[in-house]
């Protein structure tokens, strides 16, 4: 009797406790504000809860009794406008100063910002002095200026806006990949091969008091790579299966890359740096460039039509204030097949042009930036394919054209509105006789033995791309310098940062 006393009374006595560490919970929970990103606010998430949102001041604005603020975090290009008493204004609440504010989340009574902060509690992480931050509150600083402060720029509402249209676009041609059959590889940074045979590397050496100045870290000369096509090749061979009952290999049919690439070209131009970032693909079994035009046009769409879908508020912030009209250009392009020409046929086109060019257009002359953004214009102001350059402009692994009249190769560009070449590709040489006979012509045989191996063990027709993702970048969003789309631009006799 008196154990199941006893026992009864534990049970009510942890109950009790439970219940009321349970109550407890409840409480803290109740109090502890939920954090959101700017975007989350905005939208509406948590309407009515207790919050806390950290970011930057986009403005300040004291009145009498109220004090208003809009904050941004770079989640989102709209800022949450924050209500306060204004006993919580504070000397330190400035144009750009970093804080961290509690309150409830309400439905504003203003159109402009359907939802709003009431704060109970401001605090000012960092302090920013107004008269020597570089942005100024309600001016709209263009691009090039903006570029003088490459550690401060993704502050604006610009150059937010272009991080947040890169991340998705990188992520839309991951998707595109993905949702193909290709499989990616990490090609490497340091290589010892020149893909594009230009000579413009820049040279890998260690740096120490203990590295011999005679000596080579890798054994050769090693350099930044120029490309990773030739990796790709190497990860597109055939399938290959070993005999029973030991180790089997295989390649994959369809692979691609998408990371930094390095030329060390002393330019200046737009339309150049000298570290960007590639996506490159390779794909076996084809002889068609129809199949390689095909997954650059339709990774070309598939991409836009994601990041327009995605990132609709940023894309026209350029489109209405950096860019004006150019949404009517990539409506154009997302509207019509891409036209294809050869070389021969662009070479008449251009010849037939009233237009004066700086450079030459004889048949066998490479294709110049004003004859590539003539052609362009040319066919409607949508992107061109041309195909099948004179051989000699195209690096040793293009197939050659033999049934052509014309010595050509087995090459394609893509050419896009307001930039030139978007994309350059071509069949691979398979045929060891004429590969083997490329290099000899060349002297490179012995450099590229490793690539001949390629071709004598179970070799088969492939062939690959490369697009310049700044350049795409440029092309969606129109604007006019490359230095413009990448977060810290990299040319000679600029390294910033």
């Amino acid at each position: 009797m008196f154990q199941a006393a006893a026992k009864a009374i534990s049970v009510a006595s942890t109950t009790s406790v439970s219940r009321g560490i349970l109550l407890s919970i409840r409480h803290y929970c109740k109090r502890t504000p939920t954090k959101l990103r700017i975007s989350e606010a905005v939208s509406g998430a948590e309407l009515g809860a207790n919050v806390k949102v950290q970011g930057w001041v986009r403005s300040v604005r004291p009145q009498k009794t109220n004090l208003f603020l809009h904050v941004n975090d770079g989640s989102s290009l709209q800022s949450l406008q924050i209500v306060a008493s204004s006993e919580l204004n504070d000397p330190l609440l400035t144009y750009g100063s970093a804080v961290e504010v509690t309150g409830v989340l309400k439905k504003s009574p203003h159109q402009k910002q359907p939802i709003e902060l009431e704060a109970d509690q401001i605090h000012v992480v960092g302090e920013c002095n107004p008269v020597d931050f570089p942005f100024k509150i309600k001016e709209r600083h263009g691009l090039e200026y903006i570029r003088q402060f490459p550690h401060l720029r993704c502050r604006t509402n610009a150059f937010s806006s272009l991080l947040r249209i890169r991340s998705e676009a990188t992520r839309a041609i991951h998707s595109y990949f993905k949702e193909n059959g290709f499989v990616h590889i990490h090609t490497p940074v340091i290589t010892s091969n020149d893909c594009e045979g230009a000579g413009e590397l820049f040279q890998v050496e260690p740096s120490g008091p203990d590295t011999g100045e005679d000596e080579n870290f890798f054994s050769v000369p090693a350099f930044l790579t120029v490309s990773g096509q030739l990796h790709l090749e190497v990860m597109s061979g055939a399938f290959l299966i070993m005999p029973c009952h030991s180790f089997s290999s295989r390649a994959f049919s369809r692979v691609y890359t998408f990371g930094p690439t390095f030329r060390a070209e002393n330019s200046q131009s737009r339309r150049h740096l000298a570290e960007f970032y590639m996506v490159e693909a390779e794909v076996s079994f084809t002889q068609s460039l129809e199949d390689l035009a095909k997954v650059m046009e339709d990774m070309f769409r598939s991409a836009t039509e994601h990041v327009l879908a995605h990132c609709a508020e940023d894309v026209d912030l350029f489109h209405k204030h950096v860019t004006p009209g150019h949404k009517d250009t990539v409506d154009a392009m997302l509207k019509k097949r891409f036209p294809v020409i050869t070389y021969s046929e662009a070479i008449d086109i251009l010849n037939r042009s009233s237009q004066k060019f700086a450079f030459p257009t004889d048949w066998g002359c490479d294709l110049q930036t004003e004859h590539e953004k003539y052609l362009v214009k040319h066919c409607g102001n949508i992107p061109v394919f041309v195909t099948d350059y004179p051989y000699d402009l195209k690096p040793f692994y293009a197939r050659d054209n033999q049934d052509h009249p014309e010595h050509t190769a087995a090459a394609v560009d893509l050419l896009v509105p307001g930039i030139g070449e978007l994309c350059g590709g071509s069949l691979r040489e398979e045929r060891l006789d004429l590969l083997r006979a490329r290099l000899e012509e060349a002297g490179l045989e012995d450099t590229y033995s490793w690539y001949l191996d390629l071709r004598r063990f179970g070799s088969v027709p492939h062939g690959g791309f490369g697009l310049g993702f700044e350049r795409y970048v440029q092309c969606i969003l129109g604007v006019d310098n490359i230095k413009d789309v990448i977060p810290f631009p990299r040319f000679s006799h600029s390294c910033v940062l």
